[in-house]
């Protein structure tokens, strides 16, 4: 511990001057560069993982989606919560009358399990920033493109089976 906090003096030297004050035992430096290791981490750990979204109805064996709740060309995300303590997110989505489901969750990037977000008519992977319109959303860009849920309109309302959801959960 002593040859790491004489080796990095200059370290110590800036945090002293940034934060205002004239000088820091050994136990304050290494007390305040915990701290800023904590935060860093926390940081990274907030970022690293996806969102949590509301839990759709279920109906028996599947998911329901009230297709008149669906705003046009902008998905509605879900959290499906597996019984195996899985959240697997996927979304919902009405473009020119035709209802679409995906997993949030990209081709290419999945491992990551960061999904996809909503900008300004366009679905951007969290991961590498690829973005396309929602009415492209089938195609991708490349091997960019969220993986497809299958699902099926029925009486005003759109049904997901929940197997087609678990089926995926290595992608969680």
């Amino acid at each position: 511990m002593e040859s790491f906090l004489s080796c990095h003096s200059d370290l110590f030297g800036i945090l002293q001057k940034d934060c205002g004050q004239a000088a820091m035992t050994k136990s304050g430096q290494m007390k305040r560069i915990s701290h800023i290791i904590f935060l860093v981490v926390l940081f990274f750990a907030s970022c690293a993982k996806q969102p949590d979204y509301p839990a759709p109805e279920r109906i028996g064996s599947d998911v329901v989606i009230n297709i008149s709740s669906l705003k046009s060309a902008m998905p509605e995300f879900f959290t499906y919560r597996h019984a195996k303590d899985r959240n697997i997110n996927f979304f919902v989505i009405n473009i020119d009358g035709k209802i679409l489901s995906f997993f949030d969750a990209c081709e290419r990037c999945y491992h990551k399990k960061l999904g996809y977000r909503f900008d300004n008519g366009n679905v951007v992977c969290r991961a590498c920033n690829i973005r396309f319109p929602v009415s492209e959303i089938e195609k991708g860009i490349g091997s960019c493109a969220p993986i497809k849920l299958e699902g099926y309109v029925k009486d005003g309302k759109y049904f997901i089976p929940i197997s087609n959801i678990e089926g995926k959960a290595d992608k969680f």
